[in-house]
């Protein structure tokens, strides 16, 4: 029945090719299935996207619509109050109102009346503060040396220039020693070490035209540090003092009072000096 040569039976070619084909067909089938499945997947994730979607655009349409009801709301708000504003009487409109029909003032009007004549006397004194604060602080700087001696011409205080590079020691300059510890040319400000009375003062961060204020004993005005020119390793600038010192004023202030006595007494010779006080005794 079989071949003695060959060792097995030999199939036909025709089995061989419709199992391989079943064995294919069953692979395309399950492929098929599996890409049905993913393509089911796909447009369900799909759907629940577009659904997320829609739900996004909705709420992002009420939060406009309640963003433009604020904004209408401000409006109208913002509309009243300035109609409120126009329509609230004037200093002299109240004046007016505050007299009856007989001519006499009503009390609690008047007094309004001279709160705020009070308030605008305080904002207009404060106004001129500022502006004279300003104008002070706007002339009393001098930002190089043309316009220091402008200010030295006017008299008022006494001015000493220094030209200082980072050293260890100090330099003295009127009543202020002065050693440089650092100067950051990029940003323009200096660290300083000051020596006032023989105190070590240190002031870090001064920037560029910045006055550096502080009071000795014998100041009746602040001394005033100002730097006008930083570079590498190196500062310009100015200490400015008061003219006068205490001491130098209280004895003025004395010669003046006793000029003042003398001369009353030549004007009137026969003025007589006051008696001599008398010592009492003690009783027993």
């Amino acid at each position: 029945m079989f071949d003695q040569d060959e060792p097995y039976p030999v199939f036909s070619k025709g089995i061989f090719v419709w199992v391989t084909a079943g064995v294919l067909g069953l692979v395309l089938v399950g492929y098929a299935v599996h890409e049905h499945h993913v393509s089911q997947n796909l447009n369900a994730q799909n759907s629940q996207l577009q659904a997320s979607l829609k739900a996004q655009d909705s709420q992002l349409n009420q939060l406009t619509a309640a963003v433009n009801q604020l904004t209408a709301q401000q409006q109208q708000e913002q509309a009243q109050q300035a109609a409120a504003a126009a329509a609230k009487p004037s200093p002299v409109i109240v004046h007016h109102i505050a007299v009856h029909h007989n001519g006499v003032p009503d009390s609690r009007y008047k007094k309004l009346q001279s709160q705020l004549d009070a308030q605008g006397k305080e904002i207009e004194d404060t106004r001129n503060d500022l502006a004279s604060t300003r104008t002070e602080l706007s002339s009393g700087i001098a930002k190089n040396h043309d316009e220091l001696v402008v200010l030295e011409r006017k008299g008022e205080r006494n001015y000493f220039e220094f030209d200082l590079y980072k050293s260890k020691q100090f330099s003295q300059h009127g009543e202020v020693g002065i050693r440089l510890r650092k100067a950051n040319d990029k940003h323009q400000y200096a660290d300083l070490d000051l020596m006032v009375d023989d105190r070590n003062l240190t002031q870090k961060h001064v920037n560029l035209y910045q006055p550096v204020q502080f009071y000795t004993p014998d100041s009746p005005q602040p001394v005033e540090l100002v730097i006008n020119n930083v570079s590498k390793n190196h500062i310009h600038g100015y200490v400015s003092t008061s003219k006068y010192s205490k001491s130098e004023l209280a004895a003025m202030s004395n010669a003046n009072s006793q000029s003042t006595t003398a001369d009353a007494d030549n004007n009137n010779p026969d003025a007589q000096s006051p008696p001599a006080r008398q010592k009492l005794t003690v009783p027993q």
